[in-house]
């Protein structure tokens, strides 16, 4: 049975909404008509009793609505019982009309897809680096990335707490332009997993020896005993000196940029939070919503980023 949330409604949701509507309309129409007239006729003066209500000392009269206002009004209900006819409200009728808001956004996309897919095709011929050197490219390809993109990287490119900085030179996965199409075309999915179980003791050695990597304020003595502990299980991902594995996603710790510093945290502190709980990040493929070729321009826009650091 389908849901009001579904294609269609049920049957009782159906009649409801077509109740109500409906009703809402006949009761508007009678509140009208009742007060079109009123039972008190002016005096020989031509004055109207008033109301009673009063207000800054501002009597209400007991006047019909104008002639103009109420047909006004009039007027209202003939269109709305005319758009109800003609387009969808009263649940499960279509309108004579057959229009639909997914109708219409399917036309509207059809429409700029055969205007500017050719474009598109044009520039996905076009190799990345040279593309990322077309202005004229870069502008459409800034607009792709604006509406697609800088929801997560930000509007400037320049990242956030979790989400990588487009504009430098570290880079989890490469940032030469094959790199960047396989991220955007299939996604990525990087997984650091906790390391509780190494205890609390050597949690703090690892994270002393991981701040002495990058030149960091440490403790000396710590991090000389963090060293084997990171040799044993950190090296395999991060390679032996520290500085990261691309074909991983294995972050560079030598750089002293943290893709998970919080404005204010210490990197210290940072760095504990990581080695306890590990870190799971998602970038999700683009081509199946975007398409490839806009893939492509996206792909120079970012490695036109690179090239402008």
């Amino acid at each position: 049975m389908n849901n009001l949330w579904g294609d269609s409604l049920s049957g009782f949701w159906s009649a409801w909404i077509i109740i109500i509507t409906l009703g809402t309309i006949a009761l508007s129409v009678w509140i009208l008509l009742a007060n079109r007239r009123t039972d008190k006729t002016p005096d020989a003066d031509g004055n109207v009793e008033t109301t009673g209500h009063a207000a800054d000392g501002i009597e209400e009269y007991d006047n019909p609505l104008p002639k103009w206002w109420f047909q006004l009004f009039v007027l209202t209900v003939v269109f709305a019982l005319g758009y109800l006819v003609f387009y969808p409200g009263l649940g499960n009728y279509a309108g004579l009309l057959g229009w639909s808001q997914e109708g219409q956004w399917e036309e509207e996309v059809a429409q700029a897809e055969e205007r500017f897919t050719p474009i598109f095709s044009q520039y996905q011929e076009v190799p990345i680096p040279e593309l990322a050197e077309d202005p004229e490219a870069m502008q459409v390809a800034e607009r792709i990335y604006q509406n697609n993109c800088a929801v997560c990287h930000g509007s400037n490119a320049q990242g956030g707490y979790g989400f990588p900085n487009l504009t430098d030179n570290d880079w989890l996965y490469g940032g030469e332009p094959e790199n960047i199409l396989t991220t955007l075309n299939n996604g990525r999915n990087g997984l650091m997993p906790s390391w509780q179980q190494l205890g609390q003791n050597n949690i703090e050695n690892l994270t002393q020896y991981v701040l002495s990597l990058s030149n960091e304020e440490h403790d000396e003595e710590r991090a000389e005993q963090g060293e084997s502990t990171f040799m044993a299980v950190c090296a395999a991902c991060h390679g032996p000196s520290g500085t990261g594995n691309t074909a991983l996603g294995a972050p560079n710790l030598t750089d002293d940029i943290w893709l998970y510093l919080a404005p204010g945290q210490e990197v210290g502190d940072s760095i504990r939070q990581t080695l306890r709980n590990g870190r799971n990040g998602h970038m999700p493929a683009q081509a199946a919503y975007i398409g490839e070729e806009r893939v492509h321009l996206v792909a120079a826009y970012v490695y036109s980023l690179r090239l402008a650091d």
